[in-house]
């Protein structure tokens, strides 16, 4: 970024744009463009649904070498460079789906498109830290994994006018956005690497650095949220087109509606600062679990499939957002690196969800394979985050109270030091007191000071 210096209104904007723009891309496009066509590929490759969920558990290989990536490089090289990865990733590898005439290269694509959702979330954290206020700061998180709506609200119609023997147009036309949206995050983002609350004492980040005890019931929902997104993802227009036939637009129309019902996630900031954390959380896990259960209790019957619709696409959005700000309470001095953990622990569910929950759907049924899914989500009801509301938070992710005498403790003092003037790169300047992002209420203004 050059010239003249952004406000921290019109730098809100830009870091949440590009975030929405590189999650689209990898989520809506790369990694959930495979749920969406799969009744194409299906009869194009002749698969089965064991197989097609054994190739979306593999195409989550690349997800998880890209996590690995990120943890380990994101704090040397800076975010913008995963990010530009992202949308190049994304791009060869839908090309590739697009030309692919054997199972093994749809295979290669895949995986290669699947590295794309790997480098683009985590690397946000370190962006929002670096160049954003406090009270902007979450917001911002909060708003960026609503791109998924955003991307999957643009496929659904695309996949409409494509269907049949015209998919591969639709995966060209995914590869040029992908490609658009790399040029974009090299223009905006900043370069350098970036450092953190506490990242100048030349410590080396660890295993123990990740498995603090805080960290365990956020590694055990990100698991499970992975299990049980991906298998939807991957077989509800399977169970929807099953119900309908496959000549119905009930699918496609079904993908778009989820898609627009998730783009409300762009609130997702208001919400948590209203509910918190932990009644977020079990709000969200539970209108997920009834979402899942809809498809499985009756994926034929046009009121339970649009209820599913509307009902997961936001839920799953706003969860998103629930893992980024809750990584970023445990992780504070490195937030890209302790929420490329997270987002790895995410990964292993995806891993798991499709081929186990899909070897169940061949075995019984697509349909009890669905309540079996919607049964695992209400196990995140034991894992529970801080129940702390986001305008009490800190940098040091502690709760702060005042003593009764009205004096301030040790760690009151220190937590005013660390939350005190932003200091963001050169280039960029917040003066205190100014309140940056849009006027109060829109998805990006930070809570009322009081």
């Amino acid at each position: 970024m050059s010239g003249r210096e952004p406000s921290a209104s019109r730098l809100a904007w830009q870091v949440g744009g590009v975030g929405v723009a590189a999650q689209a891309v990898a989520y809506g496009f790369a990694r959930y463009g495979y749920g969406l066509f799969l009744p194409d590929l299906r009869d194009r490759f002749g698969l089965s649904t064991s197989v097609l969920g054994l190739i979306n558990s593999v195409s989550y290989v690349g997800y998880v070498v890209a996590l690995l990536l990120v943890g380990a490089l994101v704090s040397r090289l800076g975010p913008r460079p995963m990010v530009v990865a992202a949308g190049v990733s994304a791009g060869v590898g839908m090309v590739t789906v697009a030309v692919a005439q054997t199972t093994w290269v749809l295979v290669v694509g895949l995986v290669v498109a699947g590295m794309a959702s790997g480098f683009s979330w985590a690397p946000f954290s370190d962006t929002a830290d670096r160049l954003l206020p406090d009270r902007t700061r979450e917001r911002v998180m909060a708003l960026i994994p609503s791109g998924t709506a955003f991307g999957v609200t643009l496929a659904g119609p695309l996949a409409l006018v494509t269907r049949g023997a015209d998919w591969r147009y639709a995966w060209f036309g995914f590869a040029l956005v992908a490609l658009a949206m790399a040029w974009y995050a090299a223009r905006v983002l900043p370069a350098g690497r970036h450092e953190g609350k506490g990242n100048g004492d030349g410590k080396t980040v660890t295993v123990r650095w990740f498995l603090r005890p805080a960290s365990a019931t956020l590694y055990l929902t990100a698991f499970v949220y992975g299990l049980i997104g991906a298998f939807y993802w991957a077989f509800a227009l399977e169970a929807v087109s099953d119900a309908a036939g496959d000549d119905s637009p009930m699918a496609p129309l079904f993908w778009t509606i989820m898609g627009l019902a998730g783009i409300s996630s762009v609130f997702a900031g208001a919400f948590f600062v209203r509910l918190g954390l932990r009644l977020g959380q079990a709000v969200l896990f539970i209108a997920l679990a009834a979402a899942i259960a809809l498809l499985g209790l009756a994926p034929g019957a046009l009121p339970a499939v649009l209820a599913s619709a509307v009902l997961y696409g936001p839920t799953f959005m706003a969860t998103s957002s629930l893992l980024a700000l809750w990584s970023y309470r445990v992780f504070p001095e490195q937030p890209s690196t302790g929420f490329s953990a997270t987002v790895l622990a995410l990964g292993i569910g995806t891993l798991t969800g499709p081929a186990t929950l899909g070897a169940v759907a061949d075995h019984y049924s697509v349909r009890t394979a669905f309540l079996v899914t919607a049964a695992v989500a209400l196990v995140t009801l034991a894992f529970r985050p801080p129940a702390r509301r986001l305008e009490h938070s800190d940098a040091l992710g502690e709760e702060t109270r005042a003593r009764p005498d009205g004096s301030r403790t040790s760690h009151q003092r220190l937590q005013r030091r660390l939350t005190g003037p932003v200091t963001p790169p050169p280039g960029h300047r917040f003066d205190r007191g100014t309140t940056p992002g849009p006027e109060a209420g829109g998805p990006l203004a930070g809570p009322r000071e009081t």
